[in-house]
């Protein structure tokens, strides 16, 4: 096991790729230890603070964790030895089941995964649009929202590239994915001048924390309220993955790139729903909900360095 601390890709079945190193230490936080379960009562306890926060502003608060792929295809890995039962994903949510705006997507993932389509990309961090799309059905059940009728039936394509886990192997395998054209009805209304000089410089890419976008909605199938999410890679400040499908569901909805919240922001806004995302290996940091969206509305192409906070492999 200490070997496997080490590495940072485990290779498994039929060429599924893991991440369990990192900064982070994906795969050691599958042990029991007390260090951790405290570590997850504060977690526990910041998640209940953010809600009643909200609430006391009147505002409906919805939280989730998009579990690893190691919560999820356990059955794809060779010889690990950990136990998915340990996830902290899973852990958290029992702590949180009688919290309502707690979302878990552990159960509903694991209960598709043996479906026609992957969830997750074989040779990527990520989840696939499929995937994605059980998290954003389970997400509007707890906004007391509807999709709309087609969302699932958005024009789909092959896109072959090289992913972040197959770019850190020698051989460098490529895969080819299926995307979606989510977006149809929303428009991308205002973008923070940071956004714009990244994608200007053709790099946008390169941009994690402290990507600031709003979209409307014009269409009068469109959830009439307006929904702020602060996520990470698994949502995007693109009209891609889970911004995409929220855009195209609500009237009005904010993207902020950050794993802590910026309360400031949230009261000048006021929205109707405060929802928060983030991937489950980022549980191994707490944030302090001390976020200032302000710094970051700046064109200079270098990041601030508390970019790293939640780049998509760290």
């Amino acid at each position: 096991m200490a070997r496997r601390n080490r590495e940072i890709i485990h290779r498994g079945r039929e060429g599924w790729l893991f991440l369990i190193g990192g900064t982070n230490g994906v795969l050691g936080q599958y042990r029991r230890s007390l260090s951790g379960w405290w570590h997850l009562r504060r977690w526990a306890r910041l998640i209940e603070a953010r809600a009643a926060r909200a609430q006391a502003l009147g505002i409906r608060y919805v939280h989730t964790v998009v579990p690893e792929k190691l919560s999820i295809y356990d059955d794809r890995t060779i010889d690990l030895g950990y136990d998915p039962r340990l996830s902290p994903a899973r852990r958290l949510a029992r702590r949180l089941d009688r919290l309502s705006g707690f979302v878990d997507l552990v159960a509903p993932l694991r209960a598709a995964r043996d479906g026609a389509e992957p969830l997750y990309r074989r040779t990527d961090s990520h989840w696939t649009y499929d995937g994605c799309l059980i998290g954003y059905r389970a997400l509007l059940r707890a906004c007391g929202a509807v999709p709309p009728p087609d969302i699932a039936e958005r024009p789909r394509f092959p896109t072959e590239g090289l992913w972040d886990l197959g770019d850190k192997l020698p051989e460098r395998p490529r895969e080819t994915v299926v995307n979606w054209a989510v977006q149809r009805d929303a428009t991308r209304f205002y973008a923070s001048p940071l956004v714009e000089s990244y994608e200007a410089a053709g790099r946008a890419g390169d941009l994690h924390v402290g990507a600031h976008v709003i979209y409307r909605n014009p269409s009068p199938q469109a959830d009439p309220r307006t929904l702020m999410l602060f996520g990470d890679s698994y949502a995007h400040f693109a009209p891609i993955m889970l911004t995409g499908l929220l855009a195209e569901s609500f009237r009005e909805m904010h993207f902020v790139w950050s794993s802590s919240l910026d309360w400031a922001y949230v009261e000048r806004v006021r929205p109707d729903i405060l929802m928060f995302e983030m991937a489950e290996r980022f549980l191994a940091r707490l944030p302090g909900d001390d976020f200032d969206v302000t710094a970051y509305e700046k064109p200079e192409m270098e990041r601030p360095a508390r970019q790293a906070e939640m780049a998509p492999l760290v």
